[in-house]
């Protein structure tokens, strides 16, 4: 059963690795709020329109928080950094978001610390590193700085849906129209503010923003959320090392990069990290035989 439910919470990941090829290649240059904003409003709107479920009692602030860390703010430090660090690096700096889980859930859940995940967790930075990073990167201060602060508020988002968990009789398409909801809401006013009114939209632009909004957001946020409810929050903050190694194939498959011997290697490294992230030195040591237990 968890491993139905892995797979199915990887697919999230997986389609967000996508998200930089359509950017590039559908969308109008310059707008990266307005398709943070398309990613995450329609999409809430419609969960919500879906399941006509709406927040009760304190869950309005804890939905609130939740949508402002996990979409709000986690969105526009994402395409900032992107835009300023050339090269992958802000793939890297989100490869970190593993690690920062591991700590957080000492401190916020109580968890016992695990050698083991923050080894994995290493070794899935340096393999998206290999992958991700070219002898062009830049490294921008302030993209830096706006990939750091993303990864984290993205872990604390992470982390704090993980202890709150879902109220009882509410599902998953209805916790995360929640949160898209109030994410897109936040994202509101800083998109005119910053981008004024919206661009034109042709017809690849169209099928970008669909993309966006439908598969990466409202199903791909369906998916990420119940699998954060439902596994341990370690194994599916690594699955996120599986959108930069997506952004990496898709270049080579339809925009003619080439990978070389080292980039392979990176990929070796974090699929190793994620596979290893999903198990414990438990599930590793041999079961007991019948003939053990007798001696």
């Amino acid at each position: 059963m968890k491993i139905l439910v892995t797979s199915v919470t990887a697919l999230a990941p997986l389609v967000w690795g996508t998200t930089y090829v359509v950017t590039t290649e559908l969308l109008p240059p310059g707008h990266p709020l307005f398709a943070a904003l398309v990613r995450a409003l329609p999409a809430g709107l419609i969960a919500i329109a879906l399941t006509r479920t709406p927040p009760r009692g304190t869950w309005w602030l804890k939905a609130a928080t939740l949508g402002l860390l996990n979409i709000g703010l986690f969105l526009p430090l994402l395409f900032v950094s992107a835009e300023r660090l050339p090269g992958g690096v802000a793939a890297t700096l989100g490869a970190a978001q593993p690690l920062l889980v591991a700590v957080l859930a000492v401190a916020v859940l109580r968890q016992s610390p695990s050698a083991w995940h923050f080894a994995w967790g290493m070794v899935g930075i340096a393999g998206v590193g290999l992958v991700v990073i070219g002898p062009a990167a830049g490294f921008d201060p302030v993209g830096i700085a706006a990939g750091l602060a993303g990864t984290s508020v993205m872990a604390l988002g992470v982390i704090l849906t993980k202890r709150w968990g879902r109220p009882d009789g509410v599902g998953p398409t209805a916790y995360a129209g929640w949160q898209l909801t109030a994410g897109g809401l936040f994202l509101l006013p800083l998109t005119w503010i910053f981008e004024g009114a919206p661009p034109v939209v042709d017809g690849p632009a169209t099928l970008g923003y669909l993309w966006l909004g439908l598969p990466g957001g409202l199903i791909a946020y369906i998916l990420w959320f119940r699998g954060i409810t439902t596994l341990p929050v370690t194994s599916v903050a690594v699955l996120g090392l599986l959108s930069p190694m997506v952004a990496a194939l898709l270049g080579m498959v339809l925009l003619d990069q080439v990978l070389r011997p080292v980039q392979l290697l990176g990929f070796v490294l974090a699929l190793a990290a994620i596979v290893a992230a999903q198990l414990t030195p438990h599930n590793l040591s041999p079961q007991p035989t019948l003939e053990r237990i007798n001696r």
